[in-house]
């Protein structure tokens, strides 16, 4: 039969309060967005106010001396817990699985490590950034791609080694709106402590992304990149984009004889130029643009090592105003008034221990990336090391989505350049016999090495062969990532190539 009935059941849970849920969506907000936030907390909350004195969030990351760069560790040291209010699992506030996670979060586990960094106390760190409705929540992201994030996207599946995807994506931050690569090359090998022929190789594979035409260094490369993409870049044309100021001018007579063709074939020319876009870049989805400013400064240290410091600047300091609580609460006569005065009070505590709490974060997981990749800041972008979100997790105690809400919108400056801290993460690949992992880009050339070689030992590999091959260098991998890998590298199926074999 069925029916009604009341029953009481006693049981455990995690109980999120929007306030927690408030202090977790902090980690995530760039300064920008942070600074915003605060901004509105001080016009609605009277119980708070800035505090105009010199921070002073500061830890030192000294690194031993080593010969080895790959020995290089921090001088020992307790590491001083930060509150652990923030850290919390993407289900245990957005239930099994968070709608905002990346696809950077899930990279394959590459083991685990310790971390021994020293964090000074931060006091009432602050600053803001605008929360939307229903700041518990994590909204779809509706807002069109920007050109960056689909050339990044790109350079992921280009086939670069770990060294020439952190090349491209430098490249990638140089350009601009209208898709032009701005800066020098010759800068940014040295910045990153590779040959200048490396980077113009790099940046070759870079222009043949999509749009066709970008990350161009002048108006003349882009549009020969497109020509060359219909295949109509020849002598006379290239003759032709030599001499675009006599284009600018009108000065057909000049550059019928510099290009050596006749009035005929000049307007055919004039009019495939028309036909090309000048600003591959102008129809994806843009931001404002905005000086980055970085959350996080590395310094050498002269006693050896780095020195981690977080950038005073971004982190203006909150405090709540007791002595004007004090007045206001004296003051209250009706329920409404004392109830939102309490509440006020409440909510400029909670927002002075988040910030504080904020920073302490950034710090310590900083630190650890630091730590992590101190090889690249003393040596350059070869030495970057196979680095995931788990890794830095495990080092410092943290759930893996706290160190990726960390590091979402976060910068930091080195003598190398200001990265985001997300550019440090690499996948890796296990070994099959325990010894150190196999970086994910290394292993897709040894695939590419392998198939390449097919045509002159006319021995087509399957999938499972290449396994296998791996396998007994002591790289653990699984079939599917083998066809992954190949498909990245716009390779065929064995069936495929062997029939390619059979005709050519």
């Amino acid at each position: 039969m069925l029916g009604q009935r009341l029953e009481i059941r006693q049981g455990q849970g995690l109980v999120i309060t929007p306030q927690l849920q408030q202090a977790i969506k902090l980690l995530q907000l760039s300064n920008l967005e942070l600074e915003a936030f605060v901004e509105a907390e001080l016009e609605k909350n009277p119980l708070l106010q800035r505090e105009d004195v010199e921070p002073a969030g500061e830890t030192d990351a000294p690194v031993a001396e080593s010969q080895d760069a790959s020995e290089m560790s921090f001088d020992e040291g307790r590491v001083q817990d930060a509150d652990r209010t923030l850290d919390a699992r993407s289900d245990d506030v957005y239930g099994d699985a968070s709608p905002g996670e990346r696809t950077s979060d899930r990279m394959e586990d590459v083991g685990t490590g310790e971390a021994q960094v020293g964090l000074n106390d931060w006091s009432r760190a602050g600053s803001g950034g605008g929360l939307p409705d229903g700041e518990g929540r994590e909204q779809p992201d509706t807002r069109e791609t920007t050109l960056w994030e689909h050339l990044q996207a790109q350079a992921s599946q280009a086939g670069f080694s770990s060294a020439d995807h952190a090349i491209a994506l430098t490249l990638i931050d140089s350009v601009d709106e209208g898709g032009y690569l701005r800066g020098e090359l010759a800068e940014t090998a040295d910045r990153l402590g590779v040959s200048l022929e490396r980077v113009e190789t790099v940046l070759t594979t870079c222009q043949g992304f999509e749009p066709t035409g970008v990350m161009a260094r002048s108006v003349p490369e882009c549009l020969k990149l497109q020509l060359i993409e219909r295949n109509r870049f020849d002598p006379a044309m290239a003759c032709l984009l030599d001499n675009l100021d006599l284009l600018a001018k009108r000065d057909l007579t000049g550059l019928r004889k510099a290009c050596g063709v006749d009035g005929e074939d000049m307007a055919e020319m004039i009019a495939e130029l028309k036909a090309l876009t000048p600003r591959p870049g102008a129809g994806f989805g843009g931001e404002p643009a905005q000086t980055v400013i970085p959350d996080v400064h590395v310094r050498p240290d002269p006693a050896g090592g780095w020195k981690v410091e977080l950038n005073a600047d971004t982190l203006p300091r909150l405090i709540m105003d007791k002595r004007y609580h004090g007045v206001v609460a004296a003051g209250s006569r009706s329920d409404a008034e004392k109830t939102f005065v309490a509440e006020c009070a409440a909510q400029a505590s909670w927002l002075v221990k988040s910030l504080d709490q904020r920073a302490k974060t950034i710090l310590k997981v900083s630190s650890e990336i630091v730590r992590q990749q101190d090889a690249f800041l003393a040596f350059g972008v070869e030495f970057l090391r196979p680095l995931n979100l788990k890794t830095v997790a495990d080092a410092i105690g943290m759930h893996e989505s706290t160190v990726s809400r960390v590091t979402s919108n976060k910068y930091v400056s080195t003598p190398r350049g200001v990265f985001e801290l997300k550019f440090f993460f690499t996948a890796a690949i296990q070994s099959s016999d325990g010894g150190a992992t196999h970086s994910a880009e290394a292993v897709r050339h040894r695939i590419k090495a392998m198939i390449d070689g097919e045509a002159r030992d006319g021995d087509v590999l399957s999938d499972d062969r290449i396994v296998e091959i791996l396998n007994e260098a002591g790289i653990d991998i699984a079939r599917r990532t083998v066809a992954k890998y190949r498909e990245a590298l716009r390779i065929p199926s064995s069936v495929q190539r062997k029939r390619m074999l059979r005709t050519g």
